[in-house]
């Protein structure tokens, strides 16, 4: 599926929900479903900083995708950044870099988000844009051979 496939199957779902209590309920649900993160990721190399909340974020690559995962002390934390991570999981480099999430606007799920969970949801941003910025230039690099 690709990110316009995605983005508009969430917004479709999205649109459902008449308000922004619904819309919440929706996004801590994902964030329920979620498998919780090994406690050997619970580290502060995979904390997102930024946040009140603990929150951390796992990132690979494989197969010329990357996939994110995530888990928070706040359920809303975890909710927003199941949301972003199930979004821009299995979507190549440049996917992600070309489709910021200025569009969860639209269904009205960052327009009610304290000040601080919206710094946390752009610190997510920003660790998988800069992940898959990361992995864009390395898979753009000439391979050297040793000599």
């Amino acid at each position: 599926m690709t990110a316009k496939d995605k983005k508009q199957a969430l917004l479709t779902e999205l649109a459902h929900f008449k308000d922004a209590q619904q819309r919440f309920a929706y996004v801590v649900e994902q964030g329920r479903r979620q498998e919780p993160l090994k406690e050997t990721f619970k580290i502060d190399a995979y904390r997102v900083e930024g946040c009140l909340a603990k929150l951390w974020l796992v990132s690979e690559f494989k197969e010329g995708k990357c996939y994110f995962h995530t888990d928070s002390e706040s359920a809303i934390m975890k909710g927003i950044s199941t949301v972003l991570c199930n979004f821009y999981s299995d979507l190549t480099p440049l996917e992600i870099v070309s489709h910021d999430p200025s569009f969860l606007a639209e269904v009205g799920i960052t327009q009610h988000l304290t000040p601080n969970r919206r710094n946390g949801l752009a610190r997510v941003w920003e660790k998988i844009r800069d992940y898959a910025q990361t992995q864009l230039t390395s898979v753009s690099e000439p391979k050297r051979k040793l000599e």
